[in-house]
């Protein structure tokens, strides 16, 4: 990584206290604070994003439901789950939000191809697809021309709480992961790999 990208691993982490540190993160942050990667794992938890619906939250089965500030729908974050938060200053790298979006689909995407598996993105459903299924939801929030928030990447993880919600908004999406497409890799190799690729993404607009 270069000087203008930071990476640190926080472990797993409870939501709410780290979605705070993003947005103090963010608000703090002069033109020459560098770029960071956050790899986290979270405890079981429902994020509903600003335009997100309740009625996409089909049921209560224990998990909490969180109101946050970034785009899109419901997703949901668990352990076995490797998430990557991007706090980049957009204008300095001369992004775009439609741009970074592909930045980080592609990362995933490459990522995949690396571990052996075909992945795709799906017209007008942000996200990277195996087939039909989804193995990786992003959602994203901008202030000041600073981004936050990121992507999550299913490794090995309990996939049942999905049937409690529409993820992302669509009912029945199916999800997978790579413990299911046998690929074997821990949480945190999968988080080294992701932001790996994400950063090989970013530093096409360094």
């Amino acid at each position: 990584m270069n000087q203008s990208l930071i990476v640190r691993d926080l472990g797993l982490v409870e939501y709410q206290p780290t979605w705070q540190a993003m947005m103090d993160f963010t608000a703090a942050r002069t033109p020459e604070t560098p770029d960071e990667l956050w790899q986290v794992q979270h405890p079981p938890v429902f994020t509903l994003g600003q335009a997100g619906k309740p009625e996409h939250v089909l049921r209560d089965i224990g998990v909490p439901v969180v109101h946050i500030d970034r785009g899109g729908q419901v997703t949901y974050h668990g352990p076995g789950q490797a998430v990557v938060y991007l706090l980049v200053d957009l204008p300095r790298r001369h992004l775009k939000i439609r741009e970074l979006v592909t930045h980080i689909e592609q990362a995933v995407i490459d990522l995949l191809a690396e571990l052996g598996v075909t992945a795709c993105r799906h017209e007008g459903a942000p996200g990277v697809y195996v087939g039909p299924a989804k193995i990786a939801a992003l959602g994203l929030r901008v202030r000041h021309g600073c981004c936050y928030h990121g992507v999550s990447l299913n490794v090995d993880m309990d996939l049942a709480p999905f049937k409690a919600i529409n993820p992302c908004g669509y009912a029945g999406m199916p999800v997978t992961q790579l413990k299911d497409l046998g690929v074997a890799l821990t949480v945190s190799q999968a988080s080294a790999a992701l932001t790996r690729h994400l950063a090989q993404q970013l530093e096409t607009n360094p």
